[in-house]
């Protein structure tokens, strides 16, 4: 199963956006583990992941997050599906960024 975790600044905004994105995976049929967490977990919980996608308010972490990763693909979530708290489309999102693993 692919796993895709999301990380902002406390994990609760993006905790809801994970809710969401897993109902539209749900009814999708795709088994994919998603979960949220905080930028201060990050070190604990990046090797479980396959992809990473980052808040727009953690954007300016990027660098940092690929140089710490390696070849574990990270994106920033399109501030516009965040804000609207779009979980078809981050789950889009996530699922092409696996994808281009």
């Amino acid at each position: 199963m692919k796993k895709l975790m999301l990380m902002c600044n406390a994990g609760m905004s993006t905790s809801v956006l994970v809710k969401k994105m897993q109902k539209s995976a749900a009814l999708q049929g795709i088994e994919i583990d998603i979960w949220a967490i905080s930028e201060t977990d990050f070190e604990k919980n990046w090797r479980n992941a396959d992809a990473i996608l980052l808040g727009p308010q953690v954007s300016y972490m990027k660098d940092k997050v690929d140089q710490a990763v390696g070849a574990i693909p990270v994106d920033v979530i399109a501030i516009v599906d965040y804000g609207r708290m779009n979980g078809e489309k981050v789950l889009a999102q996530g699922l092409q960024l696996l994808e281009n693993k």
